[in-house]
């Protein structure tokens, strides 16, 4: 279905109210700018931005979305006999050869990430992403694998693969952070990604395969 008027002017001002946000915490830090500093800036009410955004840490992580659910959506996208954690490997391998910015391979991230290690209440949250990030695929290997809720193996196949994509993750923030040049980095996170592999039991690299019996 078609964006309306209505829903793309909200996701415009979200957007803005968004990127407004972003450029005064990358300027100042965001324990320093409040969420009235952000309104004015924007030409909004603090009563709007909070209609968008339900807490000032969202204002700055606020792609959150497409996060929580990124290794679900590679899971239902596994190949035909191509396992959870495989097809995981593949697309974290594939996000990292073309130096993709959604694994912050990109020039400027540093700034990004030294605006979240200098703020606690952003450290938090990014916490509690990962925790989102690892219920989602716990509930998405439940249903593709037919478990019942009970059945402590989903839980535990989620914590194993999550851990690749946090691993990789906070690698990539790390060196970025120290300096690091996107294809640099890029090279040595494929090294680390084979290390990763080599540590998972053949039981994790062969649970949930697409069209198994």
């Amino acid at each position: 279905m078609a964006e309306g008027l209505r829903e793309r002017k909200k996701r415009q001002t979200r957007q803005y109210i968004s990127d407004v946000a972003t450029g005064l915490f990358l300027e100042r830090g965001f324990e320093a700018v409040t969420v009235a500093e952000v309104a004015d800036a924007a030409n909004v009410s603090v009563n709007t931005v909070y209609n968008y955004f339900p807490a000032k840490e969202h204002l700055f992580l606020d792609r959150s979305k497409g996060v929580v659910d990124r290794l679900s959506r590679w899971v239902r996208g596994r190949r035909e006999g191509e396992s959870a954690a495989r097809a995981v490997l593949r697309e974290l391998r594939e996000e990292v050869e073309t130096v993709s910015p959604r694994v912050g391979l990109m020039e400027g991230y540093a700034r990004f990430m030294g605006v979240i290690e200098a703020s606690p209440a952003l450290r938090s949250r990014l916490w509690a992403i990962a925790q989102e990030v690892q219920d989602d695929l716990e509930r998405t290997l439940r249903e593709v694998t037919g478990a019942p809720d009970g059945d402590p193996v989903p839980s535990l196949m989620a914590g194993q693969i999550s851990w690749l994509h946090g691993t990789v993750m906070t690698a990539i923030g790390r060196r970025m952070t120290a300096g690091g040049k996107p294809a640099e980095v890029s090279r040595d996170t494929l090294v680390l990604l084979d290390e990763m592999e080599d540590l998972l039991s053949d039981r994790v690299l062969n649970y949930a395969v697409r069209g198994a019996d």
